[in-house]
């Protein structure tokens, strides 16, 4: 027998407890104990697989360290360190001739889902009846029940990956999870093959922390060991099928499915998709909706920069598979919804899906997948406030803008307004002293005003001109205002062929404020930014593309807005759209104890009550949305929220806030009983450094 080892240098306790550095982040319950606690406890934890043995008989051993995370060890027992630790191991191979892996570990899975009772299925899993044996402080030898097969392959890529859990819930300290991987080839030579499409960074932008069947398995690295398709293992079928629903859970095909969700043809076509779990729970993922855009494929298949040593496998590598899991309306075998193509096998799928072709729309990979917005045949428009004069009480600001197109060049009014043609240009002038929401505007539309802009009412030539605007700053005004210029353009592309289109595409809005007596400009304060927005919705816009810049969303989803104006008088009283109101009650919707719809454009009905963050990321994941720690109280200089449908009206606000997720009877009251004639006190307990400040209650 020969061990295969990693030296490592081991770190004491004491190098642990004198060191000031710490691990944890305000993310972390840890950040929050004492220091007596974390000394004692050392929460966190960390695996490390350093080494492995094969015997004669395909027994396979493998020594592991334990450790917190300054690497101090602990005791899997929980016995003299604080917390039991539970761990698992999976043992797989990656064939010569295949591109997946195949667990050597299996479980045979018999359904007790009522509909199904009693149907099996062999999945990958975790080795089940090893035995462990401690070495030394917080390393450990585990002999797997599972042994390899007598002909496996010694000159092929195997994987051990280990994951679990330490407990540490006694301390209100949670329960820590950590994963390690680790990749070998039996007979001593380097590892040279391997599988990485997608990196677990990429999936961490819209998951914050990939994990799932508990919070154990983290990591794609982890997740591919078994999530394959059906494969054979020695004298193992294993079919790698969910046995309640027939749907496999070979991962290509599964979480292309899951993120294309309510876009699915089947599921457009009337019937769910769903995988059902742990107790029987079931998943239903037939109304996800991918913010980046479920064609976006991109988003998940990152090109530049990305870690994943196979990230172009998707452009070279074409499957039935893969494409067929999103458009599962084709059938390969017939050809139907394939131009009447059969396709066998996937030997001829890259001759008509190249990487990228000449011309986006095509059937080329990229091509096919082009948000038309961001098309390379667009001519496309950006428009910027180059100045602004006559911005005083009681006269009509002058714009002066630039108009060109995407390339640079100058770009004629009339080319982005042709007729009605659906392109649009506007200006929304606000008061911002204080907050937004002001008087100001009108009843319907409070605390700005929207003027759209014409052809005929501009001067100037193409690439700058200047627009007066029809309202007035009131006599009177004093401090800052704002004025956002939002538009889109309006283009049709490959004319006279069979993908002939017209396309609408966002002009980025421009956002700038003035002061108009001359005081110092103060911008709004900033609670989230686009490009925050834009980890999971790739392109944020809305309202038939005209708004894009989160500066300018907040002009009119202010404290006063609510959607009076397209709400039908028998849906009455009106909703609130406060941007903090309505933003923390969309992304929370599936966890609202109320309804929430908001009429729109046309006076059609939105209901976001389905709506969920991509777990494990949840609503008390503050930081995926908010910039420097904004979500901590108390909200300063912002007014109170109208709130028509909800428990109080008007909403103070930082309980406007807080209700957002927090949307119960018994939260209102709360914020009620805490709430005088001389405002709120939110900060006596949930201020910064108060006992339940707002990042400590919201810690994982």
């Amino acid at each position: 027998m020969k061990w295969t080892l990693v030296a490592l240098v081991l770190i004491t306790s004491a190098v642990l407890v004198s060191s000031t550095d710490t691990p944890f982040t305000q993310r972390d319950k840890a950040f929050y104990a004492d220091e007596a606690t974390i000394s004692f406890v050392r929460p966190g934890l960390a695996f490390k697989i350093l080494g492995h043995e094969i015997a004669a008989d395909g027994t396979v051993k493998v020594r592991y360290r334990i450790t917190d995370p300054k690497g101090a060890p602990l005791e899997r027992e929980g016995i003299n360190t604080p917390g039991p630790v539970s761990v698992s191991f999976i043992l797989a191979v990656l064939p010569n001739d295949g591109t997946h892996y195949r667990a050597y570990t299996t479980r045979l899975k018999t359904s007790t889902y009522p509909p199904t009772a009693g149907k099996r299925a062999r999945q990958a899993s975790a080795d089940s009846g090893g035995s462990h044996q401690k070495v030394a402080d917080g390393e450990y030898i585990y002999t797997f029940a599972t042994k390899l097969p007598a002909n496996y392959d010694k000159t092929a890529t195997h994987a051990i990956s280990m994951y679990g859990n330490r407990n540490l819930s006694e301390f209100d300290l949670g329960t820590n999870y950590a994963t390690d991987n680790y990749y070998f080839v039996p007979d001593g030579s380097p590892v040279k093959k391997v599988r990485q499409v997608i990196a677990t960074e990429s999936c961490n932008k819209c998951h914050e922390d990939l994990r799932f069947h508990g919070g154990s398995r983290k990591g794609m690295d982890n997740c591919i060991l078994c999530h394959t398709p059906a494969y054979k293992i020695g004298d193992l079928a294993v079919d790698n099928t969910n046995p309640e629903t027939d749907n496999t859970i070979d991962m290509t095909q599964m979480v292309h499915r899951i993120h294309m969700g309510a876009n699915l043809p089947s599921v457009q076509a009337g019937k769910p998709y769903q995988i059902v779990g742990f107790g029987n729970s079931v998943a239903d993922y037939s109304k996800v909706g991918m913010p980046s855009g479920a064609n976006n494929c991109q988003w998940c298949h990152v090109e530049k920069n990305d870690k994943a040593a196979q990230k172009d496998a998707w452009l070279t590598n074409p499957s039935r598979a893969a494409c067929g899991s999103c458009h599962d309306n084709v059938n390969f075998a017939t050809g139907q919804g394939h131009l009447g193509i059969i396709q066998i096998s996937d030997n001829q799928c890259k001759n008509c899906h190249i990487p990228q072709g000449e011309l986006d729309f095509d059937a080329s990979i990229k091509g096919a997948h082009v948000t038309p917005q961001l098309s390379s045949l667009l001519r496309g428009a950006v428009a910027k406030i180059e100045k602004i004069e006559n911005a005083e009480p009681g006269k009509k600001p002058v714009i002066t803008f630039s108009l060109k197109d995407r390339g640079g060049n100058a770009m004629a009014i009339g080319d982005l307004l042709p007729g009605a043609g659906g392109a649009y240009m506007a200006f929304l002038l606000a008061p911002l002293d204080t907050d937004y929401g002001q008087s100001f505007g009108s009843a319907a539309y409070k605390g700005f005003v929207s003027e759209m802009v014409t052809a005929a009412g501009v001067s100037g030539s193409p690439g700058l001109y200047q627009y007066t605007m029809t309202n007035a700053i009131p006599a009177g005004a004093k401090g800052t205002w704002t004025i956002v210029l939002e538009g889109r353009s309006n283009e049709k592309i490959l004319e006279g062929t069979l993908k002939e289109r017209v396309i609408s595409a966002n002009i980025p809005n421009d956002v700038k404020y003035v002061s108009v007596d001359g005081s110092p400009v103060q911008a709004r304060r900033v609670v989230s930014t686009t490009s925050t927005c834009n980890v999971c919705h790739a392109r944020l816009v809305f309202h038939g593309e005209i708004r894009n810049e989160m500066e300018g969303c907040v002009v009119c989803h202010n404290p006063s807005m609510t959607d009076a104006a397209r709400r039908p008088a028998a849906q009455a009283p009106a909703e609130s759209i406060n941007m903090a109101t309505m933003i923390h009650r969309i992304h929370t919707g599936s966890d609202q104890p109320r309804d929430y719809t908001i009429y729109g454009f046309g006076n059609i009905p939105h209901n976001y009550n389905r709506v969920a963050l991509p777990p494990p990321a949840s609503g008390a994941s503050c930081n995926l949305c908010h910039v420097n720690n904004s979500q901590q109280v108390p909200s300063k200089g912002v007014l109170s929220t109208v709130d028509p449908r909800g428990w109080l009206d008007p909403v103070p606000p930082t309980s406007a806030a807080c209700l957002g997720c927090h949307a119960s009877k018994e939260a209102a009251s709360h914020a009620l009983a805490h709430t005088t004639t001389l405002g709120e006190s939110c900060t006596v307990c949930h201020g910064p450094n108060a006992t339940y400040s707002v990042n400590k209650v919201h810690a994982r």
